[in-house]
């Protein structure tokens, strides 16, 4: 959007629904915030600029104020994340509700709900706290545009933040011991869903949450998982070459496929300081056909222990923290 557009439809509109509009509220403040925002105005005559930033005060304020929508049975608060294909909103201390901005993505949504119901119901108890829980999933019908949108409700854990985060707190690399704990869970989290026989898919930094204190992992958006047998629905845009082959080909997905993508997680997060031996462990999850590849998430964990031992010894508990 332009900056003299944004201008315009802030000046026009009468109510939140003119200047946001009804399907995708949140993504249409964004692109007027990123029209307005006076860090990104350059170089504009004083007059245009003056107006840009009092549109760019006015939407902020009015987008604050217009922060409490009801979705079903949920009272939507302020905005908490954007994901891939959804945003997603507080709606209590411990709960997120997740609504798609396309409602060409309810198929995705709904894969989502079916894998997380499927894990809940086939996984092991102990380790179910490695996926998000689901609250509640239903179909919200849009009154002003007749559009359906498929919703999934989310329980939520304090103090979570991606290996994205990580990655920008150590930009040099992280080291192997703290990487190591990552890793191992980010294997309990895989090993609890294929034993429930679900792909995740998109085993992503983005999708990998940590919890720097208690050394916890959560894998979230199962969005493009797969239940039993077939292939990956669609990758996620700007990480095309994260994927191994079978995916970008549409060939059946396998535990296979998210063992190499979480290597491929873990390789990039220590970048240079990762030790010649678990490059080489990490090179074996990659391998370029799936059935040349690891596929058992609970024996790989093992087989990376002996590797770590080998490295460091017996385990440790090493504190870890997001701001070195």
């Amino acid at each position: 959007m332009r900056t003299d557009e944004a201008i315009r439809l802030v000046a026009t509109a009468r109510t939140d629904a003119d200047l946001f509009g009804a399907d995708a509220p949140a993504h249409r403040y964004r692109e007027l915030v990123a029209a307005l925002h006076p860090d990104r105005l350059g170089a504009l005559d004083e007059a245009v600029r003056a107006e840009a930033t009092d549109a760019f005060v006015r939407v902020t304020t009015r987008w604050r104020a217009s922060q409490v929508f009801v979705l079903g049975a949920y009272r939507l608060g302020p905005l908490a994340h954007t994901g891939d294909l959804a945003d997603l909103y507080d709606v209590a201390a411990d709960q997120l509700l997740k609504l798609p901005r396309n409602p060409t993505d309810n198929d995705l949504m709904a894969r989502e709900a079916h894998a997380l119901r499927t894990v809940a119901e086939r996984g092991d108890p102990r380790y179910l706290p490695y996926v998000p829980r689901l609250v509640d999933s239903f179909r919200h019908r849009d009154a002003a545009t007749g559009a359906q949108r498929q919703i999934s409700v989310l329980a939520t854990a304090p103090g979570l933040h991606s290996l994205d985060e990580v990655r920008r707190a150590y930009p040099d690399g992280l080291d192997a011991r703290d990487a190591a704990w990552m890793w191992r869970r980010l294997l309990v989290a895989l090993g609890l869903a294929h034993r429930a026989g679900v792909v995740h898919g998109a085993v992503l930094p983005r999708h990998v949450l940590i919890d720097p204190d208690g050394h916890g992992v959560v894998l979230v958006d199962w969005c493009f998982s797969v239940v039993g047998e077939g292939a990956v629905p669609a990758l996620v845009p700007g990480h095309e070459d994260w994927y191994p082959p079978e995916v970008a080909a549409k060939r059946p997905c396998g535990p296979g496929t998210d063992l190499a993508m979480a290597a491929r997680c873990m390789t990039w997060l220590m970048g240079d300081r990762a030790p010649r031996e678990l490059r080489a462990f990490a090179d074996g999850c990659r391998r370029p056909a799936l059935n040349s590849r690891p596929d058992d998430a609970w024996r790989l964990l093992g087989e990376l222990d002996e590797v770590l031992e080998r490295l460091y010894g017996p385990r440790t508990f090493r504190p870890f923290t997001l701001t070195p």
